[in-house]
């Protein structure tokens, strides 16, 4: 077979890999969060990769045996209206990637199933800022098309200034699959927190 026809037929195979995947997630109603363009195929393709990647996850077991490490037991609550976010599993080795295969975080359910284990609802990248500095942004990293949040503080003791982005792969989230926030879930009371300066962290 030629190279270019080989070629050709290998990115129709991606680009058909990537649908059936991607019509297997949750339906997103997208309000006010961004979505990626469906005709930008990298962009098709990346999250495909990102859910084949990730399915594993579902069970939180194998996320700390590949090195995700929950990282206390505080749900953030959204400072700025409705919404939270689950529990954040952080992988060290993966911080500033930008690849779809390499998240840096894991975000569980605050409930836990019948087996005492949480179950995985979204999916995270996180890039630290360069200069450290909330009022510069142009090193913002940008995948699937759409650029990242911030800069914004860290969340917790030691974590930089960074951009993220998250991608509610495996819960639906009313406001957009691609929105910081998921405005159907609630932080229980006990272990509630908002990000340490709301002033700047995930506007939504």
């Amino acid at each position: 077979m030629p190279v270019a026809r080989g070629l050709k037929a290998l990115s129709a195979c991606a680009v058909a890999g990537a649908s059936v995947v991607l019509a297997a997630l949750p339906p997103a109603h997208a309000v006010d969060g961004p979505a990626p363009d469906p005709h930008d195929v990298k962009a098709m393709r990346d999250m495909a990769t990102a859910m084949a990647v990730t399915a594993k996850y579902v069970d939180e077991r194998e996320a700390i045996k590949d090195g995700y490490v929950p990282h206390g037991q505080e749900c953030m609550t959204n400072p700025f209206g409705a919404g939270s976010m689950g529990y954040h599993y952080v992988k060290e080795a993966n911080w500033g990637s930008t690849d779809p295969a390499r998240p840096t975080a894991l975000l569980y359910s605050t409930e836990k199933d019948r087996n005492g284990r949480r179950r995985l609802q979204t999916v995270e990248w996180m890039v630290r800022d360069g200069d450290q500095d909330l009022t510069t942004k142009d090193d913002r990293p940008s995948m699937f098309g759409l650029p990242f949040d911030g800069p914004m503080p860290g969340h917790w003791a030691g974590m930089p200034k960074h951009y993220d982005l998250h991608m509610w792969a495996y819960k639906d989230n009313p406001a957009g699959r691609f929105h910081n926030w998921n405005t159907a879930l609630k932080c229980p009371a006990s272990t509630a927190s908002t990000p340490v300066d709301p002033a700047h962290a995930h506007h939504g």
